[in-house]
């Protein structure tokens, strides 16, 4: 499932789009760290990394720039393992 799922957004022009289009902020350090981040690693993002990918994008730009800064660490909702190795993979680009 994984598999189908991952091929489904990599082979699909509208899905890669989608995922650049959610990475536009409002706060102009987290449109650039994630345009540099996504320039390198989009192609090769797992279902899991897409997953985490977007559920970070679901958070305020003041809360996600305190995670990609490590003043904080994820927590409730996106307290999960693979938003943590998400982080860690943005954070080192």
């Amino acid at each position: 499932m994984n598999e189908t799922t991952s091929v489904g957004h990599q082979a699909d022009p509208v899905k890669r789009a989608r995922l650049r289009w959610r990475a536009r902020r409002g706060l102009l350090e987290n449109d650039l760290i994630l345009t540099r981040f996504l320039d390198e690693k989009e192609t090769t993002m797992t279902d899991e990394e897409v997953d985490a990918f977007s559920r970070l994008m679901d958070m305020t730009d003041n809360d996600f720039m305190d995670l990609l800064l490590s003043r904080k660490e994820p927590s409730a909702e996106v307290d999960l393992p693979h938003i943590h190795a998400l982080l860690k993979k943005i954070r080192s680009v």
